[in-house]
């Protein structure tokens, strides 16, 4: 079998940043698939399960939340690996493009105080597991990447 593409990203030279993982087209329409690195693979400690499912909750309410890209999102959340997570738009886009959308989703997460929306036992599969001051902290630590991006940070490393 062949190496699927995601595997074929060097994860030693990967840094936190907002990557283009892929656009594949699917009845027409060009699906982008963003990678939203957040910490350093093999480098860093990846997120705990129960931050990761904070940040996905409360970013899922933002990004639908948003008037302009809100419609075209097909799906968000998390890695597999707990280094970041992945968001499918609809429509063909650069790392560039989302920036400001993705900036604005991590400071709601920074700045976000009381409940949780989805985490109750009727909304949420797995409603005992999130951490919000945790996901603050993340989200402060990756906006810190984000307010100074550089445009090695935007296109995957060779």
């Amino acid at each position: 079998m062949e190496k699927i593409a995601s595997f074929t990203i060097d994860h030693i030279k990967l840094q936190p940043g907002l990557y283009v993982s892929r656009k594949d087209t699917f009845s027409g329409t060009v699906i982008t698939t963003f990678d939203i690195r957040i910490t350093s693979p093999n480098e860093e400690p990846v997120m705990n399960t129960a931050e990761l499912h904070t940040l996905e909750h409360l970013g899922a309410t933002y990004l639908r939340s948003d008037r302009k890209f809100g419609p075209d999102i097909v799906y968000f959340g998390p890695m597999g690996c707990r280094t970041g997570c992945y968001l499918l738009l609809a429509g063909d886009y650069d790392s560039s493009d989302i920036l400001p959308l993705i900036t604005g989703m991590f400071t709601f997460i920074r700045d976000f105080r009381g409940e949780i929306p989805g985490a109750e036992a009727k909304d949420c599969g797995n409603y005992l597991d999130h951490n919000l001051a945790m996901a603050n902290y993340v989200a402060d630590r990756y906006l810190k990447v984000l307010e100074h991006i550089t445009p090695d940070r935007l296109v995957y490393p060779v």
